[in-house]
């Protein structure tokens, strides 16, 4: 519907009818209409791929390293459904705004799982930034272009682009 009639046109309403559902009963799933674009229920995988890289690594490399391994376990798992909603939200400049605060919240996570390492936060946060700004820019190029495209190369290469060391990881 989002794509047929665009997000800001699509009610909540219309979204519960093709469901078959009521709207509050869409309520009861998704707090708001942005959220069935945006969810995101990875914090904790990339928190703990992030918490089990060596601590002796850079933390710009144990950051990168986790978000690559999740990318990779993900795989293909992460279908057209997902390539679609990315889509959608890349043109809509709210939703842009949104998966901002998906990434501050995954930044979040990612200083909590190497504040034990290290006690520079900053520097963590920083990392994290880079780190989730390359990750973003790569799910938003897979989102938009040709079918075919395997996101786990274009998050390898967005993320090599940060961290050039990364080559060397198999």
């Amino acid at each position: 519907m989002f794509e047929a009639n665009g997000y800001e046109r699509t009610t909540v309403e219309e979204i519960a009818a093709a469901c078959g559902v009521s709207h509050m009963t869409f309520f009861r799933h998704f707090p708001k209409k942005e959220s069935v674009l945006l969810d995101d229920p990875y914090d904790p995988a990339i928190a703990a791929a992030v918490s089990s890289q060596p601590p002796s690594l850079p933390v710009i490399e144990r950051v990168a390293r986790g978000l690559l391994a999740v990318s990779e376990r993900m795989g293909d798992s992460v279908g057209p459904d997902a390539r679609r909603r990315i889509a959608v939200a890349a043109g809509v400049p709210e939703l842009r705004a949104g998966m901002l605060e998906n990434n501050r919240r995954t930044e979040d996570s990612i200083v909590a799982a190497c504040a034990t390492n290290t006690n520079d936060e900053l520097a963590i946060r920083v990392t994290a930034a880079a780190c989730l700004a390359a990750l973003s820019t790569a799910l938003m190029h897979w989102a938009t272009s040709a079918p075919g495209i395997s996101l786990a190369d274009v998050v390898r290469t967005a993320l090599t682009a940060v961290v050039p060391t990364l080559d060397s990881v198999p």
